[in-house]
């Protein structure tokens, strides 16, 4: 939350050059409150894991959030009952005429495809299209990010010689945007994805700039220049068995693949690593809230400004 003081305290001026949000008291007396609305495309198979781990986050802050799941109506998950998806989520058709302050839109394990033979892509776009005008900020996670760049802007993704997975550290490219605010200069994130979005091509788009990168998993968060659309190519939400079970899971398809790396201890499988991504993760999606949804977003959602 802001610190509000006075204005005219010295202070005021070094805070905001450290990247520090300081409201004036102007501002803060005259913002209206109300919970706001939320809504999570989740495209995980094992639909209940990716609700833990979402809702976990989205909590973690003071403030009030009404979320609403939705669920895909053109490909049904083969890994969740649907008498749980017809309990809990809603589909497009019954909330395209509502308007939301958020959306979180998943990863999905179908990176090795073309977006145009993904069962459920037209959906998908069509649900982007909507968001540029029902949704103020879309937070767009692993295979999401790399779809909803090829949507916005054309921006291609590359198959990968062996699957990115694992913990990788990572540093900063940006220390004044707002979704960086409070971050250490280096911090660690997991990986898993066959695929990647080279630096280069989202550098030839001046409205969008990269704010954080690793050296062995390459770019790790993107951001519009008006935090419309915030792209993470890795998954903070993982909890620490999660990149153990896909492992297990890969291997048990008779899948070729690494074990993941700076993942395990001692490098022995099996021996689950210390969270050490839990306080990014948790500061990612509470800026991402605070300072791309709240902060921004209209009180009356009717008045919803487009994208540019």
């Amino acid at each position: 939350m802001p610190v509000n003081i006075t204005g005219k305290l010295p202070a005021v001026k070094a805070l905001q050059r450290e990247n520090i949000f300081v409201m004036p008291k102007e501002r803060a007396v005259s913002q209206d409150i109300r919970p706001l609305k939320v809504i999570i495309l989740n495209l995980m198979p094992v639909k209940e894991v990716t609700e833990n781990q979402l809702l976990r986050l989205i909590s973690n802050s003071p403030l009030q959030v009404d979320v609403v799941l939705l669920r895909t109506e053109s490909y049904n998950s083969k890994h969740t009952a649907m008498s749980h998806l017809k309990q809990f989520y809603k589909t497009f058709s019954q909330i395209k005429d509502e308007k939301f302050d958020g959306l979180v839109i998943t990863g999905a394990p179908v990176e090795n495809m073309d977006f145009s033979n993904v069962l459920y892509w037209d959906e998908l776009t069509d649900i982007i299209k909507w968001a540029d005008t029902n949704v103020f900020s879309t937070l767009y996670i692993c295979w999401a990010a790399q779809a909803g760049l090829f949507y916005h802007y054309g921006i291609e993704k590359h198959q990968l010689a062996e699957k990115i997975s694992g913990i990788f550290r990572h540093t900063l490219c940006s220390k004044t945007n707002p979704i960086v605010r409070g971050f250490d200069d280096s911090f660690l994130a997991p990986h898993s994805r066959n695929t990647e979005v080279k630096k280069e091509d989202i550098l030839k788009h001046p409205s969008l700039e990269i704010l954080a990168e690793s050296d062995e998993a390459g770019v790790y968060l993107v951001a519009s220049k008006n935090l419309r659309h915030i792209y993470v190519t890795g998954h903070s939400e993982y909890d620490a068995d999660t990149l153990h079970n896909e492992y297990l899971r890969d291997i048990g398809k008779g899948l070729k693949i690494d074990k993941p790396k700076h993942y395990y201890i001692n490098d022995e499988i099996g021996k689950l690593p210390l969270m050490t991504w839990r306080s990014h993760s948790m500061l990612l999606f509470n800026n991402w809230l605070n300072y791309a949804v709240y902060q921004e977003t209209p009180f009356d959602l009717s008045k919803m400004p487009k994208h540019e």
